[in-house]
């Protein structure tokens, strides 16, 4: 028996990740304890996701665990052993702002449990494959240093820079900037799957995210930019844009184009593996293109008003280059752009929230 454990598996990543690996063949066990909710109030409960996954996903097994408690953790890993073949550690605490407000749970969530995951591995299923959803914000504010210019509706990289025409590379710097507490306690996390990979020999990957989107994102003012904004648009909800003018640019990736690089690297994984992994060039927009586009779609003006002051540590510009992922797994492809990743959400959003469909 072929097993695969998925951390954070009712979350917008996880429960993809739970559908894309079931539809391989293996057996999915879920780790999630809805702490989604607990973060960011009742309209991110995930409650959805799992009965979802229950009812439609044949031999899919939920684990309401906590992935920081270190007794139920590695005794869910001894009981499989050999059988777990792969672990997608998609469970996090995955926003700026709620981390300020209790930097010690964020830090265990993100740090501490994926530490104790790893621990798991090790002593229980070290040949298994290990891929972690890291993200963008370990590189903290220092993309704000690069050649920005101010077009009309977004900010733009010079185009003389070498990154210009595919995006920013795994060689930025993590160091002598400001992250935010989130953004130190993913870097933790980010830190402790290379080593794993480096001094113990196993198989590890840690890829870098974007904005990770998609329909099954339950999203919330302080995290699921799309799914959140688009929520806004077919509810006739106010939105706040923070900082830069609007302006500020991020690349959008669906989440099965990324469950799909991780089934790409458990293919052929390989130790201590970075790579950031975003929408590039291919799926990106600034936070007034993303509103103008909400606005074409559901055929109605947004409820929308601006705040002067940024999150602290949030990007202007983001744009991932994929390049090293696609050097070394050159068959895959994305499947969706922006407008098609913010159709599906819409067409999600009214049925879910509204109970019609366009």
């Amino acid at each position: 028996m072929s097993i695969a454990i998925v951390t954070g598996s009712a979350g917008l990543i996880g429960a993809e990740t739970v559908r894309f690996l079931s539809a391989k063949g293996l057996t999915v066990h879920g780790i999630d304890n809805n702490m989604r909710r607990t973060f960011f109030g009742a309209r991110a409960c995930t409650d959805w996701a799992r009965q979802q996954l229950e009812q439609q996903i044949p031999g899919y097994c939920h684990h309401a665990l906590d992935i920081r408690d270190t007794v139920a953790i590695p005794q869910l890993f001894a009981r499989y052993g050999a059988d777990i073949q792969l672990i997608v550690h998609a469970a996090a605490q995955p926003s700026h702002d709620w981390a300020a407000l209790d930097p010690t749970v964020d830090f265990t969530i993100n740090a501490n449990g994926t530490l104790n995951l790893l621990e798991a591995m090790r002593h229980h299923a070290p040949q298994a494959v290990f891929i972690h959803c890291s993200t963008n914000k370990v590189y903290g504010d220092q993309p704000n240093r690069l050649p920005l210019i101010e077009l009309p509706s977004r900010w733009e990289l010079d185009p003389a820079h070498p990154w210009a025409a595919d995006g920013i590379d795994e060689t930025l710097s993590i160091d002598h900037c400001t992250h935010s507490l989130f953004g130190v306690s993913k870097v933790a996390g980010d830190l402790l799957v290379q080593e794993y990979g480096r001094y113990f020999g196993l198989r590890t990957g840690s890829f870098r995210g974007g904005c990770l989107t998609g329909p099954g994102h339950s999203g919330a003012p302080l995290h699921g930019f799309l799914s959140y904004l688009m929520q806004c648009a077919v509810t006739g909800t106010p939105y706040t844009v923070l900082g830069y003018k609007g302006k500020q640019v991020r690349d959008n990736i669906h989440a099965y184009d990324l469950v799909n690089a991780f089934w790409h690297f458990f293919q052929t994984p390989k130790v201590a593996a970075v790579y950031n992994i975003g929408g590039s060039r291919h799926s990106n927009c600034s936070m007034l293109e993303a509103i103008s586009l909400c606005e074409e779609l559901t055929g109605r003006p947004m409820c929308w008003n601006y705040q002067e002051q940024n999150r602290i540590g949030d990007h202007i510009w983001w744009i991932s280059s994929v390049n090293r992922f696609r050097q070394d797994f050159p068959q895959w492809e994305y499947t969706y752009d922006i407008r098609a990743i913010l159709t599906e959400i819409r067409d999600a959003l009214q049925e879910r929230v509204l109970g019609r469909s366009f």
